[in-house]
Order: C-alpha cells, then structure tokens, then sequence
C-alpha cells in the first residue's frame, strides 16, 4: 500500500462513521483510528528498523525588528502527510532550511519520516525562509504549516 492510498483512506475514515480499521498485505499492517476529536493516527508494522541519534534541538537566532517581513505576504509551506518532521537528512548533515535560507522550486527544506520511509519536502516557490514553525524530530499532522516563506 503505497502513501497516497493511506492518504485517500484518511479522508474517507475521516468523513464517515467508522471507529477503526485495519489493512494488512504483503508489506505490512497499517491501523488507521479515529478519536473523539476526528484525529487520525496511522501504525504500521513493517520488518524495516531504522535508527537516529538524538538531534541537538534547533536555535533560532532573533530577527531583526526592522527587517521584519509583512505578514500579509507570506506563504505557508505546508506538510503534505503524517510524519515526523526532520530539519536534517541525517543526523551527522548541515540544516536544510532555516531562517533567512533563499529556496527555490525543487530544493529539499525538510525531511518527513512516515512509515519508516524517510520523504524529501521540496520547496515549490521561490524566497527566503523567515520562520520555521516546527521543533526538529517532531510529529506533524497532514496540511500542518511548516514554514513561513517570503516570495522572491
């Protein structure tokens, strides 16, 4: 079962009354269950065993007040599945993105990790990067914002 059909199976749990449900093949177990709150939260068992080292936490250095970007141009880069959010493709590589970073269409701002499948974001826009929105090694949730970007 590939990412996208686990996505469509999310909405579809999400839209209707159903409390649990689980799909088994030959790659593994997925359970997708519903709470109280229409939160959806996806295990799988999977043969694969990946490990990473602890990650320093991320230090954001203050910026400027007068170079302050307005808030009514910004554009949210925004997570595109259920993972845990990465600034680092490894624990040992430099940052992806961080404030102040010039991306362009195609260039890798963060990695999420979801059923032990580590998954490039890329940016689609053009600009600078003036938030980061999420602590490194967390879980982020589908449509979540990531960052704040300044178009160029």
């Amino acid at each position: 079962m590939d990412l996208k059909q686990i996505h469509e199976l999310i909405k579809i749990i999400n839209k209707s009354n159903i409390g649990e449900i689980s799909i088994e093949d030959k790659d593994g177990k997925v359970t997708i269950k519903q709470k109280e709150e229409q939160v959806v939260t996806v295990a799988a068992a999977s043969p694969q065993v990946f490990t990473t080292a602890p990650q320093p936490a991320p230090v954001a250095a203050p910026a400027p007040a007068a170079a302050a970007p307005k808030a009514d141009n910004l554009v949210t880069i925004k997570s595109p599945m259920i993972g845990t959010f990465y600034r680092r493709s490894a624990p040992d590589k430099p940052i992806l993105a961080e404030v102040g970073t010039e991306i362009a269409p195609g260039k890798v701002v963060c990695i999420i990790e979801a059923m032990k499948l580590f998954n490039e974001i890329e940016a689609e826009i053009k600009g600078t990067i003036v938030k980061v929105l999420v602590e490194d090694a967390s879980p982020v949730e589908y449509d979540q914002p990531l960052f704040l970007v300044e178009p160029a």
